[in-house]
């Protein structure tokens, strides 16, 4: 029998709408597939490299559980500097990607029965972690005419079985960047109530026209704020499975345990990958920044050409159409797949308000979005 934790979880959507668009591309079908957050760039050769070099120098053996020195107080300087984080090289676990980083968290600080608060929509996972984790996903709803930003009254989802609230901010799926004020917010309902924050900012070195803030850097939040992060997105290696997460003092011997009772380390060559990233050139993350700016606005100029409601994304690589009038998000997605060769994801994957639309991963080139928005058109004709 499979065990309940697993039974309480379905299969990752996204990974499920990649499937069938890779299933179609195997058969000799030429299908644009925006359905998974990859960015379609390389990694920038100085890391390749570094990596490399790590491997040829006998780089082979265990690491610490937590990951190398080196690499911890590099993540630690940079959340001092860029994120204004009060924290130490101590307070730093190197993950084998930030989802792994998400699961610890949850997997230390819930029990049975403990609610989570969850932006509806939010990244499909989150739940699936809160679930297996034992605890009860309590959703809270978004504003879609305000790019999505939280409610401004969140105090009346609380209850004394309010463990946590999770900040994804740029958010995936939306593409939206939280206010300083819904932050503040969050932070003073945090404080009073006494719960923690677990902040994914994946996407932070991906963001157009506002600012990132670490909801960890507000005054008395550094002791009740897991901030998760990683290399994915920002440095295009998702493959090398290569994330962070900086905790409190009081939580991190805890999520030592479980680190080192599951993976040992995160595999020790790639971590000076990731040192490299850190202290290396930037360059390419400004350009990538630049790219996926001018195709956000050849996408969404497109959609909305096409007669959807769609908001200008401020962060990430998502664009979240409204498709109502022309079907449900996930009609919708099957009718572009089956009948234009185009894959997206279906906004419910990531909550009940996403039953009418869909979720378009722009990390594509400028000339594959153009093809699909002409594709497209034998949809919203």
């Amino acid at each position: 029998m499979i065990s309940s934790r697993v039974e309480r979880v379905e299969e990752s959507a996204t990974m499920k709408s990649s499937k069938r668009a890779k299933d179609l591309i195997s058969r000799g079908v030429d299908v644009i597939n925006f359905t998974l957050g990859e960015p379609d760039f390389d990694t920038p050769a100085n890391i390749t490299q570094k990596t490399i070099d790590a491997m040829k120098s006998g780089e082979t053996h265990y690491s610490p559980a937590v990951g190398l020195p080196a690499l911890r107080e590099a993540v630690a300087q940079k959340l001092r500097t860029e994120n204004k984080i009060d924290t130490k090289a101590g307070n730093i676990m190197i993950t084998p990607g930030a989802k792994q980083g998400i699961f610890e968290a949850m997997m230390t600080l819930i029990d049975e029965g403990d609610e989570v608060l969850l932006p509806d929509p939010s990244w499909v996972s989150y739940d699936a972690c809160i679930r297996m984790a034992g605890g009860k996903t309590v959703w809270i709803p978004t504003d879609p005419k305000n790019k999505y930003q939280p409610l401004d009254d969140l105090s009346e989802f609380i209850t004394p079985k309010t463990k946590m609230i999770v900040v994804n901010t740029p958010c995936n799926p939306t593409g939206s960047v939280l206010d300083k004020s819904h932050l503040l917010e969050i932070a003073d309902l945090a404080i009073d109530h006494d719960f923690f924050v677990l902040s994914d900012e994946i996407y932070e070195k991906i963001i157009y026209d506002k600012k990132h803030v670490s909801i960890a850097s507000l005054d008395n939040m550094a002791d009740r704020t897991i901030t998760i992060n990683g290399f994915s997105k920002a440095y295009a290696m998702t493959g090398w499975r290569l994330g962070y997460l900086n905790a409190p003092a009081s939580v991190f011997p805890s999520l030592e345990k479980i680190q080192s009772h599951s993976i040992s380390n995160v595999t020790t060559f790639v971590q000076y990958g990731g040192l490299e990233a850190l202290t290396g050139p930037q360059d390419t993350v400004m350009n990538m920044q630049k790219e996926f700016k001018k195709r956000r606005s050849v996408l969404v100029d497109g959609l909305v050409k096409l007669g959807l409601q769609c908001d200008m994304p401020d962060g990430a690589f998502y664009a979240y159409p409204d498709v109502s009038e022309f079907g449900t998000g996930a009609e919708i997605t099957d009718r572009l797949l089956e009948e234009a060769q185009v894959a997206v994801s279906p906004g419910i994957a990531f909550g009940e308000s996403g039953k009418n639309n869909i979720r378009i991963s722009y990390a594509a080139s400028v000339e594959r979005i153009e093809e699909a928005l002409i594709r497209m058109e034998k949809v919203f004709s």
